[in-house]
This record gives C-alpha cells, structure tokens and sequence, in this order.
C-alpha cells in the first residue's frame, strides 16, 4: 500500500499540501501485518509504539474488575491508535485486530518532528483527538441512559459510517463483521439480549439481514431511534493556523 490512510482521513476535514501529505506518509512508511485475534497492545503494557491502522479493523477493549470484557471503540483504516503512549508510561487499553489487518508503527520521535516542523497537522490531529474523545463520551452517555434498541442501533449506524468513511462506495449495505456477543461487549448487552434487539430492528422495518450484511431500510427512522449524533458534521476548523 502507498500513501497515507491517516491524510486520506485528515483530507476528509481539509484540503492537505503536497509537503503535509509527505509529513504523514512518515508514519506510515514501515508496516506490520496483524492476523485476526491478534494483540498488538495488552492494557498496562509499557508503552511503546503508536499505530495508524492500514487495513482491515482492530478493537480498543478494557477489562474490568468481574472479568468480563468492555469494547471502547472499533478501530478502521485511517485511524490513529495508542496516542496514548504519548502521555502514559503504560497503556489503558488493549488492541486486537477483528479481522486480518495491517498497522503502521511509529515513534513518538518521529510525531514529535512532524508536530514541529507542520503545526497544523498539530491542530488536526488535536482535532481528530477532540472527534474522538466526543463519540466516546456519547457512548457513555448511551450505556448509562438510553435503551438497549437505541445502543445496538447507534452502533450500527456508526459501524456504517465509519466503513464508509473508507469506502465511499458503501451506502445502505455493509458487512457487520462482528459477533452478537462482540456487539454486546460494545453495548453492555448480553448476546441474548444483542439478538432480540436486532429482530426487533427488523421487525420495525429499520434493518434487514442476510449473510452476514446490514441493510438499512428505513435510516432516518433508524436515526431517531438511536439518538445518534454524527460527530464529523457541525465542525468550525476557521481557527486552524495556516500550512507551511
């Protein structure tokens, strides 16, 4: 693979020089195949290396206290992991590939010289930071306070937008690619529980399944009853200082 997923996402926000589309490919230039239910990363490991995924998709997951296991987010090419590293001496989180992927490696150093010489790129990945740290405070909010049908909806409309955000070509369809108790340990929900809320999407007309894909059949009734909040749209970006 050539070029930079990471710029492809940041390009999504704004238009990239020549010379920023460089700095980025930086990150990328070494790579590191991932089979499916590898770890690259266990929590409380000594931090180490940052990570732009490539291909295919990884989980951010934490253990908790009773042993059972809570899904953060799902991670998709273009997306920077383990930034983390750059603040904490262990890492908080574990990560583990879904599905065989590929993740470029770097040093903190080499992010150091890109911050310097391209601020920004320090900007956009402070923006791309804050994005992040928005859907995840919404997923809080969902496990404390909405229903079990608005959590699994939510979550498959952001797997949906997230695969797209990749593959332009992606509309109404996709393919899930995870199990129902995956997608509890992302919602909070038991398997059981997962399963009855997806016949129940169904049954209401807002989805349809078969082998493995999602269709959205009725998306802005799946919309309303996810409460879902698209974090990329409503940004102001007038601030950002101007490329060198």
């Amino acid at each position: 693979m050539s070029g930079s997923c990471f710029a492809e996402r940041l390009g999504d926000l704004v238009t990239l020089t020549p010379a920023e589309h460089a700095a980025l490919e930086r990150l990328e230039e070494r790579e590191r195949p991932v089979r499916r239910g590898a770890t690259i990363q266990r929590e409380n490991d000594r931090a180490g290396d940052m990570f732009v995924v490539r291909k295919g998709m990884l989980m951010s997951s934490m253990l908790l206290d009773d042993g059972s296991r809570q899904i953060l987010r799902f991670l998709f090419p273009g997306d920077v992991i383990a930034l983390s590293s750059l603040v904490y001496r262990e890492t908080p989180e574990t990560l583990t590939a879904m599905a065989d992927a590929v993740v470029a490696p770097f040093e903190r150093s080499t992010l150091s010289e890109i911050i310097a010489e391209h601020p920004r790129l320090a900007a956009l990945l402070l923006v791309y930071s804050q994005i992040e740290r928005a859907a995840l405070t919404d997923r809080l909010a969902a496990l404390g306070r909405t229903s079990a049908k608005a959590r699994v909806a939510a979550m498959l409309i952001d797997m949906r937008n997230r695969l797209r955000a990749g593959d332009k070509a992606i509309t109404d369809t996709f393919t899930i690619g995870l199990t129902q108790e995956e997608i509890g340990d992302a919602t909070g929900l038991t398997a059981v529980h997962v399963n009855r809320m997806l016949r129940q999407l169904e049954e209401e007309g807002l989805i349809a399944r078969e082998n493995g894909r999602v269709r959205f059949t009725n998306e802005r009734g799946l919309l309303r009853a996810a409460n879902y909040v698209d974090r990329y749209e409503g940004l102001d970006l007038s601030w950002l200082p101007a490329p060198r």
